[in-house]
């Protein structure tokens, strides 16, 4: 794989997102990261996962300089790859534990949030969905899955606003459940995931699915057209092409 890198560690795997600085994702990636995690789900040996970043970026979101050229038919299939991921993150059966190295807004925050536990990097790096400021609609089930853990009002303030948190603000909320050094993120992950392993795995397995019955019912039962739609139907809008290009812009330099 290009995107996605997968060392195994006794009965882990560790799954570190690697396209380059910053991790931004594009259709690859997003394919890639969906097989690394259908395959560690039908592998026997392997009983729970790391999912990381490197450097000072878990992931920087959507690499909107590459999104921003694809034309209709691309841009559709990329919402439909993206769909699937985040529904196949959140129905993992096995333990998931995010080890956010730094940055994490947008699509990265969206990665995390599937996960079982959070641990983050302290200081300067932010998380959070900031889609908004971006003249991107959020689509229906990413809200659902951001107010999982942060609870409806909650959610819809800092949604509406696209409020980026530091580590700090992110644990007081709900979004993350432990901060530590960047040097430390990785190993804390491995501890909590090692917590998860001691215990049956089936009892565990069906625990989870059991407490999340109600997202993942939440995400089945809307379909991709009634939740992508507007987004997809935004994303040509001039206003936000604008706001795209100004921020591509910004990016380049």
């Amino acid at each position: 794989m290009n995107t996605i890198q997968v060392e195994t560690n006794g009965e882990m795997a560790i799954v570190r997102l690697a396209r380059g600085k910053a991790n931004a994702m594009n259709a690859e990636m997003v394919i890639e990261l969906k097989e690394t995690l259908l395959n560690i789900k039908a592998n026997d040996k392997i009983r729970g996962a790391i999912l990381t970043g490197h450097g000072e970026f878990f992931s920087a979101g959507l690499d909107v300089i590459e999104l921003y050229s694809y034309d209709a038919a691309q841009i559709l299939e990329f919402w439909k790859s993206f769909d699937r991921l985040v529904r196949t993150i959140v129905s993992f059966p096995k333990p998931l534990v995010a080890a956010v190295t730094g940055h994490s807004p947008a699509g990265g925050c969206v990665l995390a949030l599937g996960c079982d536990y959070r641990v983050m990097a302290e200081g300067k790096y932010k998380i959070g969905l900031n889609e908004i400021p971006v003249g991107i609609v959020v689509p229906e089930t990413i809200f659902h899955l951001y107010a999982f853990w942060l609870g409806n009002g909650i959610a819809y303030q800092y949604l509406m606003e696209g409020k980026l948190m530091t580590a700090e603000e992110a644990k007081l909320s709900g979004l993350v459940n432990e901060t530590c050094t960047l040097e430390e993120v990785e190993n804390k992950a491995i501890e909590q995931l090692n917590k998860y392993l001691k215990f049956s795995t089936a009892v565990w397995a069906q625990s989870k699915l059991n407490i999340k019955t109600t997202i993942i019912q939440r995400l089945s039962s809307v379909d991709f057209k009634t939740a992508y739609e507007p987004t997809i139907k935004q994303w040509w809008a001039p206003e936000t092409r604008a706001i795209l290009s100004k921020m591509i812009e910004g990016l380049k330099k």
